[in-house]
């Protein structure tokens, strides 16, 4: 019997379902029991039932060591209710199974969960597949550095022909759609990178993610790295504050408050409380399927590409939810570290009790899911190991985010383009690619040094002849003084001047203006 890794995708929370069915089907021992003076073939016992399925989660790396052996006869029930096991007698539908001796057996017909299959329209209907984020142009282009280098030297010669007259450029005003649409594109490309999905589309309603949570959450933070609020009726109640400060920072709470034994234990009902009353889970029930894809991640070979996942999908959260969630997972990782908490349940560790109660109001879909309770345990836990990580603004997409922006600003976009854009559309210019020098040889080098000295000794000549604003006295006093220094630059100026022999032996740039300092001679006198 062989287990494998649920991937990110559709469905991953049925897919999940459809695995443990068939891990349970496949792997449980079924015996012959007798009970009310009659046997029993091919079954099993409730708890014989109970310890194997919660030995296979625990060693199962989609669900993990957390699991816990109430947890597994829940799922035990869900098996009943769904038809995945039947009592002896053949009757399901119910959820009254316990940890007990009770007979059960497995049905004759399949109890796996349909997998939907999305419907793909055919050519000939005219119909075109929606575009991932991965097809689109403009933010994250990737060409060859052939394909650049040749696109760069046909753009040079393109405008060298076109050198007489350049198409005109118009500078477009970036608005604030397009920077909203920044944003949000350059967030959910990354993600989507990360998960290794063909479309976010697949795990993401695009209609529940908002730029403006994405740019709040990223650039309105305090020293510690947790959102701040504008308006605080969304935050957390004062009382709520109080009640979490005192179980952080045990025993040294306000010393203001009451004190009585077991006092720590009715604060902590109180948090408890009020996060179950909110009306929906802190990663909201829009983000359910997409957070459930990001535990296909977490596996010790890929933390890291796990962390960074949920790096970016707390971001899609409203700024109250994840300033809730920020402050609850600090509050409980300092309570799992605190070894001068007292025990808050006494068959229960501290840190198992902190993801078990808070699980269910940080992560559930708004229909319930067979495998609500397992998936967010393992989600929370993961959360607890690395919440310092994962609830901070990731520096590189802010950083690459803001450089997109400063050059879209500055960016100059033919003439010709914006005609072409429809009113609501968005000018999407790709980054310029980086230029660099080429080496080139010595006497190449001397060469260009040559050229480019004449070429500036020919416009100086051309500016003394024709500068209006100077005597003729002092035009022919640095005119002559230009003959004298450069006798072939001035004779190609003025043929039918008198040439003398002896410049004949000079170079047309005099040495000691590229070898050595020379006598300067003035401009004024």
């Amino acid at each position: 019997m062989s287990s494998h890794i649920i991937t990110p995708g559709p469905y991953r929370a049925t897919k999940l379902w459809n695995e443990i069915t068939r891990l349970f089907r496949a792997g449980m021992p079924l015996k012959k029991h007798r009970q009310n003076l009659r046997n029993y073939s091919s079954c099993f016992t409730a708890v014989a039932a109970v310890d194997w399925l919660h030995q296979m989660l625990c060693s199962n790396s989609n669900f993990g060591p957390d699991v816990t052996r109430q947890q597994t006869v829940q799922l035990l029930k869900k098996f009943l209710k769904n038809h995945v096991i039947e009592d002896v007698k053949g009757r399901w539908g119910t959820e009254d199974l316990e940890d007990n001796n009770t007979l059960y057996k497995f049905p004759s017909t399949s109890p796996l969960k349909p997998i939907p299959c999305p419907a793909v329209p055919s050519a000939s209907k005219g119909v075109k597949k929606r575009p991932s984020l991965r097809d689109k142009e403009g933010f994250f282009r990737f060409k060859s550095m052939k394909k650049n280098e040749q696109e760069t030297e046909e753009n040079h010669q393109a405008g060298d022909e076109k050198e007489s007259g350049e198409q005109p450029v118009h500078r477009r005003e970036l608005t604030g759609d397009d920077e909203l649409n920044i944003w949000r594109d350059t967030t959910l490309t990354h993600l989507q990178k990360i998960l290794g999905v063909a479309s976010l589309d697949e795990v993401l309603d695009h209609r529940s993610v908002n730029p403006h949570n994405i740019i709040h959450n990223m650039t309105k933070v305090n020293k510690h790295g947790v959102v701040t609020l504008h308006d605080k009726t969304n935050d957390l109640p004062h009382w709520v504050l109080s009640a979490m400060k005192s179980l952080a920072n045990w025993p040294k709470y306000d010393s203001a408050q009451a004190s009585y034994p077991g006092f720590e234990r009715d604060v902590f009902k109180t948090v408890s409380d009020y996060f179950y009353s909110l009306p929906q889970p802190l990663l909201t029930y829009e983000l359910y399927e997409l957070f459930i894809n990001v535990l296909g991640l977490l596996r010790p070979q890929s933390e890291r590409v796990a962390i960074e996942a949920l790096q970016l999908c707390t971001l899609l959260l409203p700024p109250a939810s994840r300033r809730k969630l920020q402050l609850l997972m600090r509050m409980m990782s300092r309570i799992s570290q605190n070894v001068d908490m007292p025990r808050l349940h006494p068959a229960i560790g501290t840190r198992t009790l902190m993801v078990h109660t808070f699980s269910g109001c940080i992560l559930g879909s708004a229909e319930e899911c067979d495998l609500d309770e397992l998936l967010a345990t393992r989600l929370v836990s993961f959360f607890m190991d690395h919440q310092q990580s994962i609830l901070t603004v990731p520096e590189y997409l802010l950083g690459a985010i803001n450089d997109h922006v400063q050059y879209l600003r500055t960016a100059q976009v033919p003439m010709d383009d914006i005609a072409n854009v429809h009113d609501g559309d968005q000018v999407c210019v790709p980054l310029p690619m980086p230029t660099f020098c080429h080496q080139i040889s010595g006497a190449e080098f001397e060469q260009q040094k040559l050229s480019c000295s004449q070429k500036a000794m020919e416009d100086l000549l051309e500016t003394l002849v024709t500068d209006q604003n100077m005597t003729e006295k002092d035009r022919r006093k640095r005119l002559k003084q230009f003959q004298k220094q450069y006798p072939d630059i001035y004779s190609q100026r003025f043929p039918s001047t008198e040439k003398a022999g002896k410049a004949d032996n000079k170079p047309k740039i005099k040495a000691p203006l590229l070898i050595r300092r020379t006598k300067a001679f003035s401009l004024r006198n």
